[in-house]
């Protein structure tokens, strides 16, 4: 190759670099709906997504903060702690009565940035009563007509998505639920889902941030996945201790793993049965 040749081979990466738009960015650094997952009781995962969210609002973005651990008939609540609290621990105590099965300290650093940049705070949980209105009801039991319409819930759910979220339920739950509950139980997953893709689609041209577990987050099945119904594109990232299901996240962080009790014998302690029984 003549010397010439080799020399433009060479210089052609810093030249296409110092064109417009040429030059690599890191999505999750300029998406404008940023879908933040966690594994709930890894606080090392927690820890890494609070500053990931700084490090952007520290570059100027001011997006609303949608948090999974408040339940949206808690909004007016949540406001008015917003105004009126001096910290996050206040916030919590204001804001989620009765919520003691989140370890709020995971979440207080996201409170403090927000009420450090005075960002809204989005409450955009269905409530466990909620959850169980949908799972003797269905979703038009939690929804109103607008949603069920805007998502397409009056027909019958796409089957790779159903499928999806009834074997996340089963091996979620140890195979220890009865099979009948196993598909009403995927569809109060699917409600948790659309509340917080439409808590969302309000704020998509401003910029929001969804504050959620992994299972939320995925692409292929939920809020992703309705935000996309909607025109909406978003940037996921799952923060996991092991690989997932490829292509779930836009992006996987991972975390050093947890030394945990075997979830389903404790599981099967509390039900009084055995995996695979």
């Amino acid at each position: 190759m003549p010397i010439t040749q080799r020399l433009f081979v060479a210089l052609l990466p810093l030249m296409l670099a110092s064109l417009p738009g040429c030059a690599h960015r890191d999505p999750a650094a300029s998406a404008q709906v940023l879908l933040l997952g966690e594994t709930h009781d890894n606080g090392e995962g927690h820890r890494l997504r609070a500053d990931a969210l700084r490090e952007r609002i520290e570059a100027g973005w001011r997006p609303a903060i949608a948090m999974e651990q408040f339940d949206r008939e808690n909004q007016a609540l949540l406001d008015a702690a917003l105004r009126e609290c001096p910290n996050a621990d206040c916030v919590v105590a204001r804001a989620a009565p009765g919520k003691s099965s989140w370890t709020w300290a995971f979440y207080t650093p996201v409170l403090t940035i927000a009420m450090q940049y005075h960002l809204p705070v989005l409450a955009a949980n269905l409530s466990r009563a909620d959850a169980g209105k949908v799972i003797q009801g269905g979703l038009a039991t939690v929804l109103d007509a607008g949603a069920v319409s805007r998502y397409g819930l009056d027909k019958p759910l796409a089957s790779a998505v159903l499928a999806t979220q009834v074997e996340e339920v089963r091996t979620g739950h140890c195979g220890l639920l009865p099979e009948a509950m196993l598909e009403p139980m995927a569809l109060a997953q699917v409600a948790r889902d659309v509340v917080m893709a439409e808590t969302l689609r309000p704020f998509a041209t401003r910029g929001v941030v969804l504050i959620a577990g992994n299972g939320h987050v995925r692409r292929d099945i939920a809020v992703p996945y309705w935000l996309r119904t909607q025109g909406i594109n978003s940037w996921s990232v799952g923060f996991v201790e092991q690989p997932g299901v490829p292509g779930a996240f836009d992006r996987e962080r991972r975390i050093a793993a947890l030394e945990r009790p075997d979830p389903c014998a404790e599981l099967g302690k509390k039900m009084g049965t055995k995996p695979g029984t």
